[in-house]
């Protein structure tokens, strides 16, 4: 049985959406923190058990039977975050699973200078130690934050950011295709994979001029020092902690970390990556 956590959140969701076109559902079960939101899977046929990364009992439950885990990365940083993820490897050793899968990030290194890619890094050496056949996804940078980082400059016409460098977004939904094509595949990928991203990498200056197109308006945009925009985050109520996590992302593509572009994505979808244009009109039509 292919188990999956994180099954209720954006990516972990359309991850079991895209395993139920090429898997059985009775192969297929969730490990979730709230199994009343995973109803929708259970009415299929897929098999919903309540499990949490910091209950060891509940995860030897929901890893019952495992033949493959997928691990999806929690929404935390720092230590928390890794060992969560540690708990998770070991549930999913302990269960007996001939390959444990993790949703990394393509940027992921010890040196990075944003913490969650540290997180995957320290998640990455915990997997190779754990004794069975892993396979990291280097997941590109979700295209999500991106729309988010623009938050309403496509109505005021105006995006303020600390400079950044070249980042090769990529949508969710090929994301969550691409992990269950490996998945389906057992053993496709040994170890962390080629970076899976877009085709393309942008600035904000790109994206800018992206937006401008899908809305038909001119969008600027403007660099903020960093000590400005950490100050405004502050102001707006972002704790200290999460605006230098934040920080650590425009740090890290200015270091070139997120500019890679890799074909194997492509190959996994047969077909181009979502553009960055793409995702803009589909959150336009969705607002």
């Amino acid at each position: 049985m292919i188990i999956v956590t994180g099954a209720t959140g954006l990516l972990g969701r359309q991850i079991v959406e895209q395993l139920l076109t090429r898997v059985p559902a009775d192969q297929i079960g969730l490990s979730v923190r709230d199994p009343k939101k995973a109803q929708a899977f259970a009415g299929q046929g897929v098999r919903v058990r309540q499990g949490s990364f910091t209950d060891a009992g509940s995860l030897a439950h929901a890893f019952e039977g495992a033949t493959q885990v997928l691990i999806v990365s929690v929404d935390k940083m720092g230590e928390e975050a890794v060992r969560q993820h540690r708990a998770a490897i070991d549930g999913a050793v302990t269960a007996g699973a001939r390959r444990v899968l993790y949703t990394s990030h393509m940027g992921a290194s010890a040196s990075s200078h944003f913490q969650a890619c540290r997180d995957h890094a320290a998640t990455e050496e915990a997997l190779r130690a754990c004794g069975v056949p892993f396979t990291s996804l280097r997941n590109g940078f979700y295209a999500a934050s991106a729309v988010q980082f623009l938050g309403h400059a496509m109505q005021s016409g105006e995006v303020v950011l600390p400079a950044d460098g070249p980042v090769s977004w990529t949508a969710h939904a090929d994301l969550a295709a691409a992990a269950a094509a490996i998945l389906a595949d057992e053993g496709r990928f040994e170890g962390p994979t080629p970076s899976l991203t877009a085709a393309q990498a942008l600035t904000f200056d790109d994206i800018a001029r992206i937006a401008g197109d899908v809305t038909g308006r001119t969008i600027t945009r403007t660099t903020a020092p960093d000590d400005q925009f950490r100050e405004q985050l502050v102001s707006h109520g972002v704790p200290a902690e999460s605006a230098d996590q934040l920080l650590g992302i425009f740090a890290a593509s200015r270091a070139a970390e997120f500019a890679a572009v890799d074909p194997t994505l492509a190959g996994l979808l047969g077909r181009e990556p979502t553009t960055v244009g793409t995702v803009l009109r589909e959150q336009l039509r969705s607002d």
